[in-house]
């Protein structure tokens, strides 16, 4: 093992910042947008936990979206806080399946129903490109899939997106693609 040397900071009165983001305009490259999971973690959830749970979790750490894994940690389908709304939990109730026994898997999409974006096409893209593509979608998060590796390579966020456009963000309101779009457009 070796010993480090530890120093005075009496000296150092300078601290280091990020680099600005440089905001985006309808011709950057769509990949500028895209969370890659390969530098960025998934955030992901056991399909089996409660669905009042993960709302509370999800409210708490201001997170819109999670990617549900069965048991052996494989890709299932995605939920957002809005399929967790009471609204949402409620029209699943029935006498045989009361509400604290939802489970995150009750409310989720499921991997068959997505539409993603694959990354070789999105590499060649815009952002133009890609809120056109979504702009009726109602959605706020797209998938990004790498075809050839059949791996889920990352995520499009329209929060993000609305982010690098310089656009001021209300944490609870409902960002659509299409809004950023005529936004971008404008």
């Amino acid at each position: 093992m070796k010993s480090l040397t530890l120093y005075n900071t009496e000296s150092i009165d300078k601290l280091v910042w990020p680099e600005e983001q440089v905001s985006i305009s309808a011709k950057t490259p769509a990949l500028s947008i895209l969370t890659d999971f390969r530098q960025h973690r998934p955030r992901v959830i056991d399909a089996n936990v409660r669905a009042i749970d993960l709302e509370n979790l999800m409210k708490r750490s201001h997170v819109k979206m999670k990617i549900i894994l069965d048991l052996h940690k494989k890709f299932i389908g995605i939920v957002s806080l809005y399929d967790l709304s009471e609204e949402n939990i409620l029209k699943k109730v029935d006498k045989n399946t009361p509400r604290n026994e939802l489970l995150v898997s009750d409310l989720m999409h499921a991997r068959e129903t997505l539409k993603c974006f694959d990354y070789n096409d999105l590499a060649k893209a815009t952002v133009e490109d890609v809120l056109e593509t979504q702009k009726h979608n109602h959605q706020q998060h797209c998938l990004v899939i790498d075809r050839k590796q059949h791996e889920i390579r990352g995520l499009i966020s329209a929060r993000d997106v609305a982010r690098l456009i310089n656009r001021a963000v209300d944490i609870k309101a409902h960002i659509s693609f299409e809004a950023l779009f005529n936004e971008l457009m404008a």
